[in-house]
């Protein structure tokens, strides 16, 4: 039979890393609260699979720092208090500068066209009052500086990062906190700095836009 030329294959996801993500997600938002005990059987039969691939993801959240597992006792989902946000949001802001600072001289006409539109976007939506809409387009127009320092190191641990923050804020807030039309200026001015290839200004803009919602977050707990 003719083999069709150029179709997309599906993508295939193991057991392993589909117990990883939704468990993941349930964390993050809170359905599985700081401190509760996991059960990897109550898991696995919740999600349609063995108990193996579920346990190898719990040993994958341990690593990131989502739960704590206690050989012989328990696995139970890591706590977090108020002062990890003073905890994460620094380094996240570091590896956001450092990808602004490599974006200088790579970033594309076309990224720099994607970042105008998404925070012109981002503006609109901050003027609707939706916060968990504003929270993905500001997501969004960071993903494109990561994109264009293209280092792919770079992305893993921002990833996980900012699913840490991610966590703070369903946990602290009950809802991401509401960015400031300060953000919307803070993203015009990188999007400048990176098209005039100011690496300089571009980091310290970018870290700032990071720093910032660090204080008023901890101030509002």
């Amino acid at each position: 039979m003719p083999i069709p030329k150029g179709f997309s294959k599906p993508i295939q996801v193991s057991a392993k890393e589909r117990a990883f993500a939704q468990v993941q997600h349930w964390i993050i938002d809170g359905t599985l609260q700081p401190g509760e005990k996991l059960n990897d059987a109550e898991l696995a039969e919740a999600l349609g699979m063995s108990r193996t691939p579920v346990r190898e993801a719990l040993q994958l959240l341990e690593m990131q720092g989502f739960v704590e597992m206690h050989r012989g006792r328990d696995t139970r989902v890591t706590t977090i208090e108020k002062e990890d946000i003073l905890k994460v949001y620094p380094p996240l802001a570091s590896l956001q500068a450092l990808a602004a600072e490599l974006a200088a001289s790579k970033i594309l006409p076309e990224q720099i066209e994607r970042l105008r539109e998404v925070n012109e976007k981002f503006a609109r939506i901050l003027g609707q009052h939706q916060p968990f809409q504003a929270m993905e387009l500001d997501e969004q127009f960071h993903n494109i500086i990561v994109e264009a320092a293209a280092n792919p190191y770079l992305v893993s641990f921002i990833s996980n990062l900012q699913m840490h923050i991610r966590r703070l804020k369903y946990v602290f807030l009950q809802q991401p906190a509401s960015a400031g039309h300060e953000s919307v200026a803070e993203h015009a001015a990188m999007i400048e700095a990176l098209e005039r290839g100011d690496k300089d200004t571009a980091a310290a803009v970018m870290k700032q836009n990071w720093l910032r919602p660090m204080e008023e977050i901890y101030k509002l707990i």
